[in-house]
Order: structure tokens, then C-alpha cells, then sequence
């Protein structure tokens, strides 16, 4: 049921300190479109602040940590974020419209989990010792130290604005940094919020801190001289020009862009399975996610069933309501703005020549969700392979699906995109999985399964989905500088 809202202030947090200015902006709730929050937007001077307490707390109190106490506070920050679980909940769904089913047990628990995971992982990872041989006969041994790289830039997205904003403050922490975060101006209260954990568990003044704005406050982070590294997750375009906006000053980047997944299904694949994952990869969070899949390439002699069944789902599966009922597991889009944009696709798709198995339009409630960001869960068939809609970004819960031959064929389909990030196939022949999956030009790549992420593997994309990886040790390679000391025997 729809709830009275209180609009509410959110400030920047800078120094352990919560900082408003004069200038403010609105967020609105996507279910309806009222106002929930006047954000207070960070200037020049805010981030200034902000990146001045970073770099003040790196030889401060925190610098002077053991990494056991360091790996304590870090499992604090984890558990403070647990016990206030159900405040981080509602300020989530408030900022995303997204279903409590959702926001409770993927964002919030994740929120948690990205600081214990990378604690965990400082704790156990070894760094490199070698001995070599000198022309003395004596020797020598070579070992790597790792250090903070010091103030770390963190520009999050919108679509899981808690666990991806962690996914790098984790790690960041854990390695000894601190960070200045710039959340989505869409989604800022979570990163707010969290200050107020680091104060009660006794994170020092100037180790997280979080700036608000729009991309003028992430340019002035992306640029700032006493800023070390940018982590960037968000949309390829903007990634690009945060690239530009690092080179003059050589700051390290990790940057999650942009992807375009394709899916494939064998026609050997277990379809109660295969139509449960694709159904969850392509309308989880009404499509708002960087691993989701917006292309499924179906071998010709299963294409029918396939296509009737992920109707079936869309239309009978996934449920409209408010975040609270039970029932709903499908919200709107995050913002108008982007609303707009997916329905542009969905024009598109049919100028194109599509035919529209479900969905293709905006939903109507008669009720104050008419002015909320809907949109209908999408299938089409009949799109090329080279058509727009199928090689575009789209980041809503739409899918073409195109039939295909013959394997090497759907790898090269499969293959056929400027982008890297996921893959997910359906095959029971084993040999198939291991012959194909080495072959998908993705980060990551599942096989009869998606989203099915351990935090110790690796993370990231090929070629325009990014550069770099994040999890487990391969967050150590971007949030630490490792040095190699040599003595001579």
C-alpha cells in the first residue's frame, strides 16, 4: 500500500561531519513521482573539504592502524550496516521504487557483505617472495610490500546504489585507503546514511566521506590533483570521458562500463531452467542491471518454446504493486529521465520491425502510480542481429531473441558487440560448456545458471565494459601500490 512521505534533507558528510549548503536538489520517489529528499549539492569547496580529510586521515589515526585493528573496524562497519538493516531498507527502496523482496535480500545484505568479504581477503592473501641466485654464490630475496593507494574517488551508480557503492568501499577500506564517494544524484541517501555507521563504530573523521551532485561534483573528484585513484561504475560514455578527465594528473582507474550480454540457448537445454534464469537475468530490477542479459540467441528447433515460455513468464511471473506488498517483484525504472530513454527503445524496436511478443509501452494503475517511472517487461522477436535494439544499451527489462544455427555460429553472434561484460548459456553436454565458455568474449560467464557471484572471483569487463577487475585478490592490484624490496644476502 502507498505510504505518506515525509520529504527529508540528505547532506554531504565530510569529515565526520554532516555539511548542507544553500543549493539543493529533489529526488523522487519512482513509484509515484513524489518528492522523498532535498539533497544538498556539494561545490567546489565541499569536495575540496572532502578530499583534504582523505588525505589528512591517511596519516592520522587510521594510518596508524595494525591491519588486525584495521580488519576489525572494517567487520564493524559490516555488522553496523546489518543492525541497521531495515533503515538502509526503506531509504533504498524511497531512493530505487524497487520491491522490499528485492532491496532485503540482494542490496542491503551485499551492502554488508562487500566489508567482510574484502577484510577476509586481506586477511589471508600472501604477497610474492622470491629467492635468486647472485654471482657471489650468497643470494638474494625479493619481496612485495602493498600500501594504501591512498585517496580513492568512487563515482557509483544508480541502479544498486548501496551494493555497488560498498563493492569499492570495501575493498578500499579493507587495503587501508580512504575514499570521497559521489553516489547518483538519483539515488544519494544509502551513502549518506553510512556515515553515520563509520561515526558509531568508530571509523576516524576524514576516512569515508560522500560529496553530492550531479557530473560537475564528479568531475571536480575525477580532476582533483590530491586525489590517487577513480573506481567508476556507470554507463560507457561517461566512463570514457572520466578517462580524459584522470590523464592530466595519471590517476589509476577501475572502470565497470556498459554491456549488451547475450544469452544462448542449446538445444540440449533444460527449458524449466533455462526460462527461470533468463527470466530473472533479463527482469531483475525491472532490467537496471550491468550483468543482465538484452539478448538471448535461441537454436531454431527450440526458438517456439522458448519464446512462448519467457512470455508466459513476463506476463504471468513478474507482478506490479507498491515496494511493500509481498507480491510485487517488479518495480518501475529509476527516474522519468530514464523511463523516457527505455521507451525510446521500445519505439525504436518497432520502427525496426519487430514484433512484439509482450509488453511494449508503459503500464496504467489508475492511481497515483500513474505518475511514477513504469514501463512494461518487453519481448521481441523479428530484430536483426546488427539492428539497434539489439546492439544498443538499453538497461530496462526488454529482450530480442534471435534464433541461430549451429554453435560456432552463436559464438560469433554471441561475440559480435563492442561490449564485454556477462554471458550466460544453457547447454546439459558438458563438453559444449567447456568448449564454448573459453570461447564468449565476456568478464564473466555463467553456464546454467546467472548471477550467481562469489565475492572472491574476479569482476569486470572486456573491451568497451571496462577496464580492470574488482573482487577477491584482484581488488588488491587497484586499491593497494605494491612494492618489491630486494636484499642481498
Amino acid at each position: 500500500m502507498h505510504k505518506v512521505i515525509t520529504p527529508r534533507n540528505v547532506a554531504n558528510f565530510i569529515n565526520g561531519q554532516y555539511v548542507e549548503t544553500g543549493d539543493t536538489f529533489d529526488v523522487l520517489y519512482p513509484v509515484t513521482g513524489e518528492v522523498t529528499a532535498h539533497v544538498h549539492t556539494a561545490g567546489q569547496a565541499e569536495v575540496d573539504a572532502a578530499v583534504a580529510a582523505a588525505r589528512a586521515a591517511l596519516s592520522g589515526p587510521w594510518g596508524q592502524l595494525t591491519t588486525d585493528q584495521r580488519i576489525e573496524l572494517v567487520l564493524d562497519i559490516a555488522n553496523g550496516i546489518t543492525k541497521r538493516f531495515d533503515d538502509f531498507l526503506e531509504l533504498e527502496v524511497l531512493d530505487t521504487g524497487k520491491p522490499y523482496s528485492v532491496a532485503s535480500h540482494v542490496d542491503i545484505p551485499r551492502g554488508a557483505a562487500n566489508f567482510k568479504a574484502f577484510a577476509h581477503t586481506l586477511k589471508e592473501h600472501a604477497t610474492e617472495t622470491f629467492r635468486m641466485d647472485t654471482p657471489d654464490g650468497n643470494g638474494a630475496w625479493n619481496f612485495g610490500v602493498r600500501r594504501p593507494r591512498g585517496v580513492i574517488g568512487i563515482i557509483s551508480p544508480w541502479n544498486l546504489p548501496l551494493l555497488l557503492m560498498t563493492w569499492k568501499a570495501g575493498p578500499a577500506l579493507a587495503m587501508g585507503n580512504t575514499v570521497v564517494v559521489k553516489p547518483s544524484e538519483v539515488t544519494p541517501s544509502t551513502a549518506s546514511l553510512l556515515g553515520e555507521v563509520m561515526n558509531e563504530v568508530g571509523v576516524p573523521a576524514g576516512v569515508y566521506n560522500v560529496v553530492n551532485g550531479f557530473g560537475r561534483t564528479g568531475a571536480m573528484i575525477t580532476s582533483h590533483p590530491d586525489v590517487d585513484g577513480i573506481t567508476f561504475t556507470g554507463e560507457t560514455v561517461t566512463g570514457s570521458i572520466i578517462i580524459k578527465a584522470t590523464a592530466d594528473t595519471l590517476k589509476a582507474t577501475s572502470m565497470e562500463m556498459g554491456g549488451k550480454n547475450a544469452g544462448i540457448v542449446f538445444e540440449d537445454a533444460d527449458l524449466d531452467l533455462a526460462v527461470k534464469e533468463l527470466g530473472r537475468s533479463c527482469f531483475l530490477n525491472t532490467g537496471q542491471v550491468c550483468l543482465g542479459t538484452e539478448r538471448v540467441y535461441v537454436h531454431e528447433s527450440i526458438f517456439g518454446q522458448v519464446r512462448d515460455r519467457l512470455k508466459d513468464y513476463a506476463e504471468n511471473e513478474l507482478t506490479y504493486g507498491y515496494p511493500d506488498d509481498d507480491a510485487m517483484n517488479f518495480g518501475p525504472v529509476v527516474s522519468d529521465e530514464h523511463r523516457d530513454k527505455v521507451l525510446s527503445y521500445y519505439r525504436l524496436a518497432e520502427e525496426e520491425g519487430a514484433t512484439v511478443v509482450t509488453g511494449g509501452g508503459a503500464p496504467t494503475f489508475g492511481d497515483e502510480r500513474d505518475g511514477g517511472s513504469w514501463v512494461e517487461p518487453t519481448i521481441w522477436t523479428g530484430l536483426a542481429h546488427d539492428s539497434r535494439v539489439a546492439t544498443e544499451e538499453i538497461f530496462g527489462p526488454a529482450v530480442a531473441l534471435i534464433p541461430f544455427t549451429d554453435e560456432d555460429e552463436v559464438i560469433r553472434l554471441a561475440n559480435d558487440t563492442k561490449y564485454g561484460l556477462s554471458a550466460t548459456f544453457f547447454t546439459k553436454d558438458m563438453s559444449r560448456a567447456l568448449r564454448v565458455a573459453p570461447q564468449l568474449e565476456a568478464g564473466i560467464v555463467w553456464v546454467n545458471s546467472w548471477f550467481l557471484r562469489d565475492l572472491r572471483t574476479s569482476f569486470g569487463g572486456m573491451k568497451h565494459s571496462g577496464i580492470g577487475r574488482e573482487g577477491g585478490v584482484h581488488g588488491l592490484e587497484f586499491y593497494t601500490e605494491i612494492s618489491n624490496v630486494c636484499i642481498k644476502i
